[in-house]
Formats: C-alpha cells, sequence, structure tokens
C-alpha cells in the first residue's frame, strides 16, 4: 500500500491533551475540597461563632454554581483562617444560606453548611465530569494509537480483500479532500470509522450510493483494524502499469454494464403528522412532571437529609398548598436541625 493512506484527524493533536488537561484541572482543583469536606461530614461540628467573610456564588450556564468564602473562626483556643470554594449543580435563583462547619476531629478542616449540604451533588458532579472528560481523552488516545498502528500495518505485504464503505463525510480545502469513512456494510464489517486525505486530485472510488451516501470501494489489509479506501485511479495500492491498466478497464467494465442495474434509492421519509408531534410533546411533558412531583414526594417524605439538591428548590417552587405540605413532611423528621431552603421563616434558619 501506498504512504499515508490512512491518516489522523488534526483536531486529535489539539484536542486530546486540551480535553485530558481539562479532566485533570478539574479533578486537582475540586477533589480536594470534596475529600476535605467528606471528611467533615463524618464528625461535624456547627460553630456559631465562626465567621463567613466575602462569601459569593457565581452561577453559570444557569445550572452551574461556584460558592467561595473566608473562614475566620476560633476554636480550643487556636485561631484560623482559611479559604473554601465549592462547585455544584443546582437550579436554585436567589441567595444562599450558609454557616460555618468544622470537623469535631481535626479542627484545621473547616467548610460551608452548604457545601455539606450539596456534598453528594458535588461527588456525583465531580465524577461524572472526570469520567466524561477523562474517557474522551482516553478513547481518542486509543484511537490514535489504532490508526499509528495500522499504518504500520500497511507497510507490510498482506493480501487485499475489497470492500464496500460508507463515505459519511467529506471536505475540499487547499487541494486536499479530507474523506471520513464507515466500514458497516460488509459482510464482515466493524462498524468502526476510518480518515484518510487526498491529494494531487485524487478522488475516491465511488461505487454506488445507498440511502443519499456515497459508497466507496476500499481494501482490508490482511488483518488491519481499518480499511483503505481507494481512489479512482488505484494509485494508493502498489501495482505494476500492465496490472493498474487492467484492474481500471475492469471496473470501467464492470460500472458500463451496471448502468441500467437497480439502484439503492433511499426510502421516502414518512411525514410525522402535527397531531403525533403532539403526542410526543406532551408525553414528553408528562413524563417530565411525574419524575419531577416523584422525586419531590420522595424527598419530602424519605430523604435522609431536608438539605437535598434540587428536592429544596422542587418545594420551594410548587404551589403554597404543596409547599406547606411538604415542609409539614418534612419538620415531622427534622424538626429539631435548620430548615431547607423552601421552609425557612423570615430569619433563615426556623421553620417557617
Amino acid at each position: 500500500m501506498a504512504r499515508n493512506v490512512i491518516s489522523t484527524p488534526n483536531a486529535y493533536f489539539w484536542s486530546t491533551p486540551i480535553i485530558l488537561a481539562l479532566a485533570i484541572f478539574l479533578f486537582v482543583s475540586a477533589a480536594p475540597g470534596v475529600i476535605r469536606d467528606f471528611q467533615i461530614s463524618q464528625n461535624p461540628l456547627v460553630l456559631e461563632n465562626g465567621d463567613v467573610q466575602n462569601g459569593r456564588c457565581t452561577t453559570r450556564k444557569a445550572i452551574f454554581t461556584d460558592c467561595e468564602a473566608r473562614l475566620v473562626y476560633n476554636y480550643g483556643g487556636r485561631d484560623y483562617d482559611t479559604e473554601v470554594e465549592v462547585m455544584f449543580v443546582d437550579f436554585h435563583t436567589g441567595d444562599y444560606e450558609t454557616g460555618l462547619v468544622i470537623s469535631a476531629d481535626h479542627p484545621e478542616l473547616a467548610t460551608m453548611s452548604l457545601g455539606l449540604d450539596m456534598l453528594w451533588n458535588r461527588i456525583i458532579t465531580l465524577t461524572v465530569f472526570v469520567i466524561l472528560l477523562g474517557g474522551m481523552s482516553l478513547g481518542m488516545i486509543f484511537l490514535g494509537i489504532r490508526i499509528w498502528r495500522v499504518k504500520g500495518q500497511l507497510r507490510r505485504p498482506a493480501m487485499l480483500t475489497p470492500v464496500p464503505v460508507e463515505v459519511t463525510a467529506f471536505d475540499r480545502k487547499r487541494g486536499v479532500l479530507s474523506i471520513t469513512y464507515n466500514d458497516k456494510i460488509a459482510a464482515d464489517k466493524t462498524g468502526r470509522s476510518a480518515y484518510t486525505r487526498m491529494k494531487n486530485g485524487e478522488e475516491p472510488l465511488i461505487v454506488g450510493e445507498a440511502k443519499g451516501k456515497a459508497i466507496g470501494l476500499a481494501v482490508r489489509h490482511g488483518n488491519t483494524a481499518l480499511p483503505v479506501l481507494l481512489d479512482d485511479r488505484l494509485q494508493r495500492v502498489e501495482l505494476t502499469n500492465d496490472e493498474r491498466a487492467a484492474a481500471l478497464a475492469s471496473l470501467a467494465s464492470q460500472q458500463e454494464g451496471d448502468r441500467n442495474a437497480t439502484v439503492l434509492v433511499e426510502e421516502p421519509k414518512k411525514a410525522v403528522s402535527i397531531w403525533k408531534r403532539l403526542q410526543i410533546f406532551f408525553g414528553v411533558l408528562l413524563l417530565i412532571v411525574v419524575g419531577v412531583v416523584g422525586f419531590w414526594l420522595w424527598y419530602v417524605t424519605s430523604s435522609t437529609t431536608q438539605f437535598q439538591s434540587p428536592g429544596m428548590d422542587i418545594n420551594n417552587l410548587m404551589p403554597a398548598p404543596l409547599n406547606e405540605w411538604g415542609c409539614q413532611q418534612l419538620k415531622k423528621r427534622f424538626d429539631q436541625d435548620r430548615a431547607p431552603f423552601g421552609c425557612v421563616a423570615d430569619d433563615y434558619t426556623s421553620w417557617k
């Protein structure tokens, strides 16, 4: 095979390190605070005389909230001064009420009560983002290694097996034709996508069309993971001039003979009626409402903490009679503790 018949997308070289760096940065910046607050939650002690200074919360993209504050307190005859920052996902509107909490076992560990209220929210948020970003970067690294491994295998002679591939995307820039194709048509299809660049006027060898997508002819090189898309002049395969001329003549003859053959045409899409669309819309809306109401009922009747988000926010948004009933259910279980958002009186501490 010719060199560079399988290409690595340029985005791999800059997006992979950026995404991996974001995952590492997110973990390094947020994990210590989560671990600290988890330790505090094992034996928390609320300091009524603690001072929360310069407290500020910033909401981004409507749901991502960062809160930071300076905590100044005295415990056991020692003065402490520390900065804390917490990040969580919340649909809250308005201000947050918070206090100062330390670990009774390790008084040097301090946080905002808001950080403990949102602890599981923070753990889940951090885990999801780290797994998502880390998984994306590791997946791209794996795909890059696969491409480079295939390039190495293509340098060695092997049996070539022709296979059809679906051209999923292409782009022409500065005399270079970039093509993405998918191995999902052949009997031994792998479902994998590959990327290649064609230069010097090369065009892919197109042999048909199916469902609005061009079908190209590729070859599978031995047991390599990715097939190689051929060009219409067969320059990508190492052939003698006579062999190439004979192969091109055979292809031209076959395409000429198939001119009147059945052509795969994409089936016309059935239009969805307005009534059906309305049914889908209201069906989805009903599922959302049922889910929200079900979560709210679980929160007010069964939650292990009154400071559960987004349960507090949902309860606060409920109509007055439902909100009052929900607060009564919470008060039955947490009457000795501070009231959560949505159930607090004017002093922001006691139950309304």
